[in-house]
């Protein structure tokens, strides 16, 4: 099979197309004919040896852990998906070496969930990581039906699907962003707020009394910022600042979770959740994805085609 892959610990200019073994399916797991991968800064963090001192990693190594596929084959006691079914996941697994980008991976069944029918390939690529940061982000404070919540980065990959998923529970989202994002933030039903220097004196304009809940998917100033403005820290989720812990709230590691992806999936399926896709990149064009994808610069998500679409 073709893959996209680093002999070597190294940035983007180490990926090479190149002609690997099919891995192998062990017990438990489901071999996916990969249509599309999605891209994360993870991905390129982790090649450049970013994760090095908490994982293993072994080479060649194919990065991703976004991917939307079908089912070509099952492992030993996986009846869970069937040969055809389409499926996507969160694959990151205990060492780092076979990965999304890829015309086939292996994917134990509990990391997959059965792919949204209102997403495309691409859409539904870029949906996994960030879907769930999201998603658990918010179960870990209980965000929900009432409470005010106040979104860092809402226009951005995980910042918008956490402002979709709290919209469709009933919570308010108070979202900051760029003001060339805000239009876009009232699209989902968010309130957008400039972030920047006097972010807290202009929130409490549009919520006096502070707010319940705060989701930072940025870290530094925005975890001070929400402390001030909340009314308990316990109720304070950070996936980028490990002060939220400290502080007494919460720093939430993503965890692959078939269940988490199926209830991501039910939403999109309803209308009250899709994917923003930035761009759709060849596989053979990885490292111009992971160029762009460190810019920062990308409203919504980069993903990589790799199926015959």
């Amino acid at each position: 099979m073709q893959a996209m892959a680093l002999s070597e610990y190294g940035g983007p200019e180490n990926l090479a197309l190149v002609d690997l073994a099919e891995p192998k399916v062990a017990p438990g797991e489901v071999l996916v004919q990969v249509e599309a991968a999605g891209v994360n800064p993870v991905d390129w963090k982790l090649a450049a040896g970013g994760l090095d001192p908490i994982m293993v990693a072994h080479f060649p190594m194919i990065p991703g852990w976004d991917v939307a596929g079908v089912v070509a084959r099952n492992g030993l006691d996986a009846t869970e998906f069937a040969p055809g079914d389409e499926v996507f996941g969160y694959i990151r697994k205990d060492c780092a070496q076979h990965g999304a980008y890829a015309e086939r991976v292996s994917v134990p069944v509990r990391m997959l969930a059965r792919k949204p029918r209102a997403l495309s390939w691409a859409q539904t690529a870029g949906l996994p990581l960030a879907g769930l940061t999201a998603l658990q982000a918010a179960d870990r404070v209980g965000a929900g039906a009432g409470d005010t919540v106040l979104v860092h980065a809402a226009a951005g990959g995980v910042g918008s699907l956490a402002t979709q998923l709290l919209v469709a529970r009933g919570a308010r989202v108070i979202g900051t962003a760029s003001p060339a994002n805000h239009d876009f933030l009232r699209g989902l039903g968010a309130e957008p707020v400039a972030y920047g220097s006097g972010l807290a004196e202009r929130v409490r304009e549009l919520a006096p009394d502070g707010v319940d809940v705060a989701l930072d998917f940025v870290g530094g100033e925005s975890v001070d910022v929400s402390v001030d403005l909340l009314r308990s820290p316990a109720r304070l989720a950070s996936v980028a600042d490990h002060r939220a812990a400290a502080l007494g709230g919460h720093y939430v590691w993503v965890r692959p979770d078939g269940a988490g992806l199926s209830t991501l999936a039910a939403l999109a399926d309803e209308g009250r959740l899709t994917v923003f896709v930035e761009r759709v990149l060849p596989l053979r064009e990885a490292a111009e994805a992971w160029r762009l994808n460190s810019e920062g610069h990308t409203r919504g998500k980069l993903v990589l085609a790799v199926g015959d679409h």
